[in-house]
């Protein structure tokens, strides 16, 4: 009796849904066994999983393990859909602080929200952004992506989509698995292994319990290991002429010292020199370029491409069967995650005090050579520095991620509900693993007279190793409790069947703090006895301590209009509290007594998506809805903090009158940066985001063995949070002139001028594209062809903030230094022949416009037909699309074995060149976002079940 009301109510809703495209013939066919219905990603009730009303991508674990990812931030990555996320090549040089996140369509990690099993992760930031490194690959089943907005029954942050990964569930077999992958260079090679045991089988036995542990780490790869990384000096050709891309820092070993004077008219002035060179005539040491009167250090030699990854992770599932209709469940993980990336040794300008032995040394015999003839005129020396000696600098980001969900789900007289709580957190660290140094021990040893900053490298690791810095730098906490619950029914009778609603309600409180250690505070009014800073990093963090409480209520309505046709309506209410801060600071860095910052905020939301068959091989899809994203509680909260040093600019400050000219350096130069939150409250406060999302879909089967799918969507944003880009506030300083400041720097111990970038809701923004996943299948004599062609297309990517414009940033290097690609494609053609599955893919991404520079910038030579170099250029090139080639055996050996092997980038092709210094990591010649700097790649991965 059971099996023909599940049957009949599952008949009912193929007829009255249309939710899959023959399905009428599949039933015919098997009318002895029950239909189940599950629940979709993107909606509260439960149906047949098939082609719905909104557009998600199921990738099933063959498609997985043909993808020859290691871990899951690299499955993501070889989405189409995916653009914008944050890489692990990003935390080279810090930019990507050990995340690893996922971005539908270059909307935003921020606007991407991703769930375990339909449940929320403690996110890695204040906001919603989850370190997919804290997921192990391992444990996954599979992964459905909605690429359309989810806010009505997900609530904020999910205005691009959603990422679920569905974990492994009601296994019987123990399955051990292991992979190795060695790219044809030295570094990078990748290990992995796990074991899974389930006991008990839910549907015979009443229970599940299911134990998973993994393990997995990749080894750090260099620049210097690959021709189109090894330099910051690499010669092209543009237009038909030759340059040089010539990025190389002042920071400098020997020292570069800046000595700044006042010349006879009054007038400041400054001369950069290297006192070795003006003493030897050479540069002495390893990684130099003679540039003038200077020795310029080429840091990019010294990089990491790539970091290196640990991760150790367990899981653990019950189910439970109460009785008939009502299942138990609980679900635990636990991760811990450590990127380890180094970058160049440390870097940082530090004074040279006028009355040292140092300056009467190195600084003063070469006065006149500089052309100051009166030494009394000098009014300042900065030294810059490249510590070699001290090591290059190292973070160890070690992330322990916590996850614990439990409740019941089943039916009643009709009626399908769930209740579920949910606990999890994030705690993650930063410690110092190599490079950085106390400012203070530095200092003694130069003042000793034991390290001489403008003598050459090689003989002074002794020497500084006592002020290099083991401690941990920061440590970041992000909590999340969770109560849900939710139900839904058939509610009235339409000529074409039932009606079914959903209604639920959430409830959540989230907590995030940041502990920052007394070196990355620095001398403050919370530490005011602390005299020491680091060098290499950067100093002036205050720590936060923050939480909030949301509640959300939704409804969904599933409305069957005609036999082929049904409309779904689905609307929510979400309430933010203000943030509450026991980490309170005013403007001057003083800490205030406890209390709320920022407002309140509430919005309704709402979708309709429409789903037609007019014919049974063509579907019709379109959803039309709104979304909000509350402000993160960093947005809010976070002090106004030292934010590390710009990208080369030229003195925004002209006027010589202007108290802040004389803090201008000569040409093109780093400046510091000011980061911080908007706490502000009443007129003045952030308001959430607001945005409007559609798709218009078409699928359509024309013989049983061809698919064609498109969706059309279109994603704006008003109201957006934004934090103004460096470029837009230096070369607009007429516009935000407030925001340049001057500002005390502990390490240098001086007036510094810096820009301050706070977020406003200033930025409106549009994206627009097509995505479009096609398969075909058939049986041949050599076994079963399928082919499976999926991809993007970009139609819009443009941001406008007043003041600057509308920025259009498809196919280009934009002012936040992102690329957003037009095309992104990939092609796999696969052949089973039972015991056999081939597979070929075929990996592109468009060509875009490079970062462009004037001649200002110092970044780009011409090459003279001597071959010698001439000036620094201004240079607008493009860069070349990147097609690679992947190829994967798989072989069933037996009922209990299964061997992969694989090559990745079978023709070892390089990234396409490019001559961006900015953006994520500090890599030269290419852009490790976009591309992969391993090249060939050959792994093998071994399954054993029993």
């Amino acid at each position: 009796m059971m099996v023909e009301t599940v049957l009949s109510r599952s008949v009912r809703l193929i007829c009255a849904s249309g939710l899959a495209l023959g399905m009428q013939a599949a039933v015919a066919q098997n009318t002895d066994a029950p239909i189940q219905r599950v629940e979709i990603t993107g909606s509260s009730i439960k149906r047949i999983s098939a082609e719905g009303a909104l557009p998600v991508q199921t990738l099933s674990k063959l498609q997985i393990e043909q993808s020859g990812a290691s871990n899951v931030a690299d499955l993501i990555a070889t989405l189409p859909s995916m653009q914008g996320f944050t890489t692990s090549s990003m935390s080279v040089n810090g930019g990507g602080g050990g995340l690893q996140t996922a971005s539908i369509h270059s909307i935003g990690e921020g606007y991407t929200l991703v769930l375990l099993n339909g449940r929320r992760l403690a996110p890695a930031t204040s906001g919603s952004t989850v370190n997919l490194a804290s997921i192990p690959l391992a444990a996954v089943e599979r992964v459905e992506i909605l690429t359309d907005g989810a806010n009505t029954l997900y609530g904020s942050d999910a205005i691009a989509g959603v990422v679920n990964f569905i974990l492994k569930k009601n296994q019987t077999d123990a399955i051990v698995e292991a992979s190795y992958n060695q790219p044809r260079s030295s570094g990078g090679a990748t290990s992995t292994a796990s074991i899974s045991k389930g006991w008990g089988d839910l549907d015979k036995d009443g229970f599940n319990l299911l134990l998973s542990a993994s393990h997995d780490e990749s080894k750090a790869s260099y620049a210097r290991e690959r021709d189109f990384s090894q330099s910051g000096v690499i010669p092209f050709t543009a237009n038909g002429k030759a340059y040089s891309l010539y990025q190389l820092s002042s920071n400098s070993i020997p020292g570069v010292a800046t000595v700044k004077y006042t010349k006879a008219d009054g007038t400041p002035s400054s001369a950069a020199f290297s006192p070795n060179l003006f003493a030897t005539g050479t540069c002495n040491g390893a990684n130099l370029f003679k540039v003038g009167n200077r020795c310029l250090y080429d840091y990019a030699a010294t990089v990491e491409n790539t970091p290196g990854l640990k991760r150790d992770s367990g899981f653990a599932s019950l189910n439970f069967k109460l009785n008939e209709n009502t299942n138990f469940f609980a679900e635990g993980l636990i991760s811990s995650f450590s990127n380890t990336a180094q970058y160049a040794a440390p870097a940082q300008p530090l004074g040279v005090p006028l009355s040292s032995a140092l300056y009467a040394k190195s600084i003063a015999p070469y006065l006149a050579r500089l052309g100051i003839t009166n030494p009394a005129s000098v009014t300042s020396v900065a030294m810059n520095l490249r510590l070699v000696d001290a090591g290059g600098r190292a973070d160890e980001y070690k992330t322990i991620a916590k996850h614990l969900a439990l409740g019941v789900d089943g039916s009643f007289k009709g009626l399908d509900y769930r209740a579920a709580y949910t606990h999890s957190e994030n705690k993650q660290t930063d410690t110092a693993a190599g490079g950085y140094m106390s400012l203070n021990a530095f200092d003694a040893l130069v003042t000793s007279g034991k390290f001489d900053p403008f003598a050459p490298p090689g003989t002074s690791k002794d020497v500084l190793a006592p002020a290099v810095l083991h401690n941990q730098l920061s440590e970041t906490k992000s909590k999340i409790d969770m109560v849900q619950a939710s139900a839904s029914t058939e509610v009235f009778q339409l000529p074409a069947g039932a009606a079914q609603l959903a209604l639920g309600a959430d409830f959540t409180r989230q907590a995030y703090s940041e502990a920052p250690d007394a070196f990355t505070q620095g001398q403050n009014k919370q530490q005011p006895n602390f005299t020491d800073a680091i060098v290499g990093g950067s100093a002036g963090a205050l720590p936060i301590d923050a939480s909030r409480k949301n509640w959300g209520t939704y409804g969904e309505l599933l409305l069957p209009v005609l036999k082929n046709m049904d409309l779904t309506v689905s609307g929510r209410y979400d309430d933010f509290s203000a943030v509450t801060n026991d980490k309170n600071f005013d403007a001057d860095g003083n800490l205030i007594a406890p209390g709320k910052q920022g407002e309140s905020a509430s919005k309704a939301t709402y979708k309709l998506a429409l789903r037609w068959n007019p014919v049974e091989s063509v579907l019709i899809r379109g959803s039309y809805g709104t979304g909000f994203k509350a402000p993160t509680m960093s947005n809010i909260v976070k002090p106004l903090v030292n934010g590390g040093s710009s990208q080369f600019h030229a003195c925004p400050i002209t006027s010589a009158s202007d108290p802040r000219f004389k803090l201008c350096n000569p040409g093109s130069s780093e400046y510091g940066l000011l980061t911080g939150g908007n706490a502000s409250v009443g007129a003045g406060a952030l308001k959430p985001e607001e945005s409007k999302q559609a798709t218009l879909g078409i699928r359509v089967e024309p013989i049983s063995s061809l698919s064609l799918g498109f969706d059309l969507w279109d994603v704006k944003l008003r109201n957006q949070i934004q934090t103004l880009s460096e470029d837009l506030v230096f070369n607009n300083p007429a516009i935000y002139d407030s925001l340049l400041r001057t500002y005390f720097d502990p390490i240098q111990k001086q007036n510094v001028l810096v820009a301050a970038l706070t977020p406003f809701n200033l930025a409106s923004s549009h994206y627009q594209g097509i995505d479009w996943d096609h398969t075909y299948k058939t049986n041949t004599t050599l076994g079963k062809v399928a082919v499976q062609w999926t991809g993007t297309f970009m139609t819009k990517a443009e941001q406008e903030t007043p003041g600057s414009g509308v920025e259009k940033n498809i196919g280009r290097f934009n002012s936040y230094a992102n690329v957003t690609f037009r095309w992104i494609s990939k092609l796999t053609a696969s052949l089973n022949t039972g015991r056999f599955t081939h597979a070929l893919t075929a990996n592109y991404h468009s060509g875009y416009t490079d970062q462009v520079y004037n001649e200002d910038d110092s970044v780009v030579r011409e090459v003279l037909a001597d071959g010698s170099l001439g000036d620094y250029v201004p240079m607008k090139r493009q860069v070349a699309s990147y097609t690679t080639f992947d190829w994967q055996t798989k072989a069933q050996l037996s009922k209990q074995f299964t061997l992969i092997a694989g090559v990745k980038n079978i023709a070892d092709i390089a990234p396409p060149f490019t001559i961006r210094n900015a953006g994520g990591g500090n890599q030269s010649g290419y852009d490790g976002r976009y591309t992969d700097p391993l090249g060939r790649q050959f792994y093998l991965t071994g399954s054993y079940k029993f």
